[in-house]
């Protein structure tokens, strides 16, 4: 067998599409987007762990059909940061500790036969399939935890087939149905993850709060903006009527009234009426 050298390997694309869409129907496609921006939300304060969905995970060097595309899957021990697609050898050999697969009519059988191979092989630790419309696994939620290099099923809780708890290890959550929908749980806490419409839904909210706060801000500015000006205002009327006052003043000192009948009248002090005589204003 002749290996491939250097340049051959580096030169060798690796296409980060299959020209595919996402997914094959809304639901699908709905259920990647909210788990992993649950799964992003709940590890955002780790940087060593990976979250995406959808996208090639290369395992072999040399071969671009060495790959699989994991519906939802989650790597720890790797830097957080947005890729094209997935390569192990790029990140030191660490591969997928988390799958999650939603199966449907056309991915059944890779579902159940082909993918927990490639992801035994891989060393997945926990792999899991989902089928939103029932008719293709039963129970409709399953989970496989390889123990001994082996795939074995994840016992968990059933109360009903649409109300079923399976615990992941790696991830430290449990999945559970709620109505026959997919969730995410923290058993620390017993509280859902958000998912993406409450992620969604709380940033309008918060942005809704920053606008009013701002708008009470500008009420508040305003407010003080206009009471400076009545103070000011009234300030300026009392010079005003000050003003008028001390003509008074004066009108009845040339007249020869006395200082102190004219502190009566005015209501001046003394000395404030005499400083008006003294003054030449």
């Amino acid at each position: 067998m002749t290996s491939l050298t250097q340049l051959q390997l580096e030169e060798i694309e690796y296409p980060s599409s299959d020209g595919e869409p996402m997914a094959e129907s809304d639901i699908t496609r709905e259920l990647m987007i909210d788990s992993v921006r649950s799964l992003q939300a709940y590890f955002q304060q780790r940087p060593d762990v990976y979250v995406s969905a959808n996208s090639f995970i290369y395992y072999e060097r040399g071969n671009k059909n060495a790959s699989v595309s994991p519906d939802v899957y989650v790597v720890k021990g790797v830097r957080k940061r947005k890729r094209d697609s997935y390569k192990v050898w790029e990140e030191g050999g660490i591969t997928p500790d988390f799958v999650l697969e939603i199966t449907s009519e056309t991915t059944q059988e890779k579902d159940q036969k082909i993918k927990p191979d490639i992801y035994r092989k891989l060393n997945v630790l926990e792999y899991f399939q989902y089928d939103p419309s029932g008719h293709y696994l039963n129970p409709i939620l399953q989970g496989l935890r390889l123990v001994n290099g082996e795939y074995q099923p994840i016992k968990g809780e059933m109360l009903s087939p649409s109300d079923i708890t399976l615990y992941s290890e790696t991830l430290g959550l449990e999945l559970c149905l709620i109505y026959g929908d997919l969730r995410f749980r923290d058993p620390q806490t017993g509280e859902l993850l958000e998912i993406r419409l409450d992620v969604e839904q709380r940033r309008r909210e918060a942005e809704l709060g920053r606008r009013e706060a701002e708008f009470a801000l500008t009420e508040s500015e305003r407010s003080r903006v206009e009471a400076e000006r009545g103070r000011t205002e009234a300030e300026f009327a009392l010079t005003e009527a000050e003003r008028a006052l001390a003509n008074t003043v004066r009108e009845l000192l040339k007249s020869g009234c006395e200082v102190e009948r004219v502190a009566q009248l005015t209501g001046w002090p003394v000395e404030r009426v005499k400083l008006i005589q003294n003054s030449k204003l």
